[in-house]
């Protein structure tokens, strides 16, 4: 009976990562694409990082990739798990309503562009987190916890020389130190809606590889940061790897909302936390040097 209930949550899964616009790939044959690469690509805090700052391979991700979307709507896209139209919310209503009770993590990078593009990562975990566990303790946390410690490492495995210079080699940041963010949390789900627009430096880095967009392959990771002993060494939420996304392929959506979710309430926590205006200035003059290289 668990194989064949393990099976069934298998199939959702399955069902809703080739759903999107986008195909999902195997790691090693990602041509136009998404998939999840391996987590030994991303370096994170060992267990004796505290002493030595020595960093460790990432490991196994904690969660399971659940989707991919690359999307456009006639508004800066959020709040997608509010949606009753949303295809991985219609997912999660079905499995709540056969009695499974997955927990979904999404991702949402709010594109700074007219056409309001959006990438999303959806991740999933099945099994309920344990009560004293790092991921119970920030879904249970205040805004300052969430802000202090969601972290994004980015990574360009493939693209031309001048934007892996301007994003850098494991480029990471505190997401809500560097860039607005919105945190959607229901019963079910938490969404982190992230203004990449915010910064004037991730804007800069973006409109520049917008036009080598098809040639590109990036890796990005989600992570909580551990800031004591006890919460070494890091492991890694889940990963995404997207690559030679074409502009003309977004899906364009329609942006109804509800102000509730059928499988539970959610509240939503608004963080403008960004680089100050001498950080971005600096930074930017630094950007501006590598495009001119």
């Amino acid at each position: 009976m668990a194989k064949l209930m393990a099976n069934k949550e298998q199939e959702w899964v399955e069902r809703v990562r080739s759903e999107g616009p986008v195909p999902h790939l195997q790691p090693d044959n990602c041509s136009y694409g998404w998939t999840s690469p391996p987590g030994n690509v991303f370096f994170v805090r060992g267990p004796e990082y505290l002493k030595t700052k020595v960093k460790i391979p990432g490991g196994d991700y904690l969660l399971k990739p659940l989707g991919f979307d690359w999307i456009k709507g006639p508004t800066r896209i959020s709040e997608l798990l509010n949606n009753p139209k949303n295809r991985v919310r219609r997912a999660l209503e079905e499995e709540y309503s056969k009695g499974h009770k997955p927990f979904v993590w999404a991702f949402n990078l709010q594109v700074p562009s007219n056409d309001n593009y959006s990438v999303v990562a959806y991740f999933v975990d099945t099994e309920p987190s344990q009560e004293d566990s790092l991921i119970s303790r920030f879904l249970k946390g205040d805004e300052g916890f969430m802000t202090s410690r969601l972290k994004m490492i980015a990574n360009i495995a493939k693209g031309p020389w001048v934007v892996r210079k301007a994003v850098g080699e494991q480029a990471i940041c505190i997401i809500g130190r560097s860039l607005s963010s919105k945190y959607c949390i229901g019963e079910n789900f938490i969404e982190v809606d992230i203004d990449i627009g915010s910064s004037m430096v991730a804007t800069a880095v973006v409109h520049l590889a917008f036009g080598y967009l098809t040639t590109l392959t990036v890796d990005l990771a989600f992570l909580i940061e551990g800031q004591s002993e006890s919460e070494l060494p890091e492991k890694i939420l889940g990963a995404i790897r997207f690559s030679e996304l074409d502009v003309a392929s977004a899906r364009h959506i329609e942006l109804t909302s509800e102000d509730s979710m059928g499988v539970g309430a959610h509240l939503c926590l608004q963080d403008f936390g960004s680089p100050s205006g001498r950080e971005c200035l600096l930074s930017f003059q630094v950007l501006e040097k590598v495009v001119r290289t």
